[in-house]
């Protein structure tokens, strides 16, 4: 499988599904990407640009936006990049039979379910991989170089979807662990909104190390009570993206929990957002999915209480640090 004579299906034109259409089509390989807001289908069929999401970047001319969701029924392959919150609306409406390569991260609220599983409840007979790691949009679209993990269950359809994405400076890993890839992508989204927070109330780098340490061996926990393996967990789309998405204003979760440090509120910082934080959907699945699996996560806790506005930051903050000593 190679893009030649092929057509790749993308939903979602935010930030990261523009990127994603922009590397697929640096070959000519057609796409088709879906976007819902009317104005970004006009400005990149108008313009080859989608100032709204990606501003600055000049899209391929075989990248063709559409709003309707029919114009996917001739791709051979759809990545879906829809948020989370959403992900089984959309997949519902993808065509079927179809392999769907999963690129939204999180934990679907109500079900509990991932997103894998979410999208095989859906769309029963399309193949499902999911594609995460470390990756900011702007940097995969300007072409610089980028490793992530691609997870299937079939070891021979993961060869010939990593075949068709991978290009020069776009390095993907095969993994059969769909659920550690998965769960990395979700938690590590809510571990980014706790370092923000050390960042914006200036806790200092000490803070922000301890929380990514501690932040891990809670998302390893939590992976291997799913059934995640521990080396996928330490890959790229565990602690690999967790790395990147704590230590960068450009991560959404990471700016959202600068600005609790900071001392705003959850509800200020969210309804003046246009993209989505996924952490501040996943933190309150997450959590209430831990506790009942007997599973520890202080600090997703802490993200918790401040999301909900439930104690004071200094509170939240003082009761990390009281907790009893114990061994690494």
């Amino acid at each position: 499988m190679n893009g030649q004579g092929m057509k790749a299906g993308v939903i979602g034109a935010g930030a990261w599904g523009t990127a994603l259409a922009q590397l697929l089509a640096a070959d000519g390989q057609a796409v088709t990407l879906w976007a819902l807001e009317t104005e970004v289908v006009d400005a990149i069929n108008g313009g080859q640009e989608n100032p709204l999401y990606l501003p600055g970047i000049k899209l391929a001319p075989s990248i063709r936006a559409t709003g309707a969701m029919a114009d996917l029924g001739d791709c051979d392959m759809v990545l879906v990049v829809s948020p989370a919150q959403h992900l089984r609306d959309v997949v519902r409406q993808a065509p079927a039979g179809v392999p769907l390569v999963l690129c939204s991260k999180g934990i679907e609220a109500g079900s509990g379910l991932l997103m894998g599983e979410v999208a095989r409840a859906v769309q029963p007979t399309s193949p499902i991989a999911v594609l995460s790691g470390p990756t900011f949009a702007h940097e995969v679209a300007k072409g610089l170089p980028t490793a992530i993990t691609l997870a299937c269950d079939d070891a021979v359809l993961g060869a010939q979807l990593a075949a068709r994405i991978a290009r020069p400076a776009f390095r993907p890993y095969l993994s059969d662990d769909v659920t550690g890839a998965e769960i990395g992508g979700a938690v590590k989204n809510v571990l980014a909104i706790a370092c923000g927070v050390a960042d914006g109330a200036g806790l200092g780098l000490n803070a922000r190390a301890a929380l990514i340490s501690r932040g891990f061996a809670e998302m390893t926990r939590f992976g291997l009570a799913r059934g995640a393996r521990a080396e996928t967990l330490a890959g790229l789309s565990g602690l690999g993206d967790l790395v990147l998405t704590c230590s960068s204003t450009n991560s959404r979760n990471f700016s959202l929990g600068k600005g609790l440090g900071e001392g705003r509120s959850a509800a200020e910082l969210l309804s003046n957002r246009r993209t989505v934080a996924e952490g501040a959907f996943t933190a309150p699945v997450l959590r209430d999915a831990a506790r009942a699996a007997g599973v520890e996560m202080p600090v997703v806790e802490a993200v918790c209480a401040l999301l909900a506005d439930a104690a004071p930051l200094g509170t939240v903050i003082d009761a990390l640090l009281a907790r009893p000593l114990r061994p690494e």
